[in-house]
């Protein structure tokens, strides 16, 4: 049986998840499709645990917290979730619709898609060194699913972005030694992580190098730590019996890329009126999208999910006039939300 809808997204990370909120505040209902087991996207897949420090009104909030308080947020709107499958085919049918296929045979005829793929299908870069398969998925990691995993380890972090800074920071306390380890001196992170970072390696909280991994060392069949070639070219050995590896993802697009949409560097480029792709009534917002000035921020997924909602609501009903109504004080977006009214 083929699902017919007026919107489907692909992708429910949190940007996903917003786009279910603002195209219920329209009175638009969506089905979402998504290839992991649950929603969240890298929220939830990669580090569940990651304190997320830049979401508007929240000083700090986990990354599955932020996912749980917008899949409450939505419930009133009662969106559809395809979960565990990947659209594998889109194209445009004669009546101006599109036709998808998802990997597990779910046909869905909808008149407009939004694309919040995040970096498509991702996958973290790896540690390759020799030695390294031998801990994959055990001493070697590439998220934290529970911080007291680590609780009186000592452990090696390597990496010189937010991830692997943030999660330096948050483990510090737990660990028996923290050792971080990125490749060269000048750091991605946030400047006040990295500033935070060196003051408590100077007061000898924790050791900061700079170096590559050559190998990971092993003694009887337990990992003991690691040989790095550090940036004058001399070895050396490093211990530490847990890994935490944060050198990004690797984005793939898979199937989106041969859609025909206009790319720019394995990202969907948009306008920033409506976040229209280069085929009207295919929208694309978060990470996957590119327009000068992008920012790869979940609140400027946040911002393009709202706009593109109402390009959504103007495409699905062209001329048609739809003032802007407010959250606070209207009482049709109350009765949407299943708010009553208090007299």
């Amino acid at each position: 049986m083929t699902i017919e809808t007026d919107v489907v997204i692909i992708g429910a990370g949190p940007v996903g998840l917003f786009q279910v909120f603002e195209l219920g505040l329209l009175d638009i209902r969506a089905h979402v499709v998504d290839s992991l087991p649950q929603p969240g996207g890298q929220c939830s897949e990669l580090y569940p645990e990651k304190p997320i420090y830049d979401i508007p009104a929240l000083p700090v909030v986990g990354a599955q917290e932020l996912i749980d308080r917008l899949l409450e947020q939505i419930k009133p709107f009662n969106a559809h979730f395809h979960l565990g499958q990947t659209v594998t085919h889109l194209s445009r049918q004669e009546s101006g619709r599109f036709r998808l296929s998802t990997s597990t045979g779910t046909e869905i005829d909808s008149a407009t898609v939004i694309i919040a793929g995040g970096l498509g299908a991702f996958q973290p870069r790896r540690l390759r060194a020799p030695g390294a398969a031998d801990f994959e998925r055990q001493a070697i990691r590439y998220r934290v699913r529970d911080p007291q995993d680590f609780a009186g380890k000592n452990l090696i972090i390597l990496g010189g972005g937010d991830s692997a800074l943030d999660w330096t920071l948050e483990l510090l306390d737990r660990v028996e030694s923290l050792t971080l380890v990125h490749r060269r001196a000048e750091y991605r992170a946030l400047p006040a992580s990295v500033s935070k970072m060196k003051t408590l390696a100077d007061a000898g909280r924790m050791t900061e190098l700079q170096g590559n991994v050559r190998q990971v060392m092993s003694d009887d069949g337990v990992l003991s730590g690691l040989k790095l070639v550090q940036l004058d070219g001399s070895e050396l050995e490093i211990t530490g019996d847990s890994v935490l590896v944060f050198w990004g993802l690797s984005p793939n697009l898979g199937p989106i890329a041969d859609w025909g949409l206009e790319l720019s560097k394995r990202q969907i480029e948009v306008d920033t009126e409506k976040f229209q792709t280069s085929e009207t009534g295919i929208f694309a917002v978060g990470d996957i999208n590119h327009y000068p000035g992008k920012k790869k921020l979940i609140l400027s997924g946040f911002h393009e999910a709202a706009l593109a909602a109402f390009a959504v609501q103007q495409h699905l009903h062209p001329g048609r006039k739809v003032p802007l109504q407010y959250t606070t004080t209207s009482t049709v977006m109350h009765q949407r939300l299943g708010i009553k009214d208090s007299k």
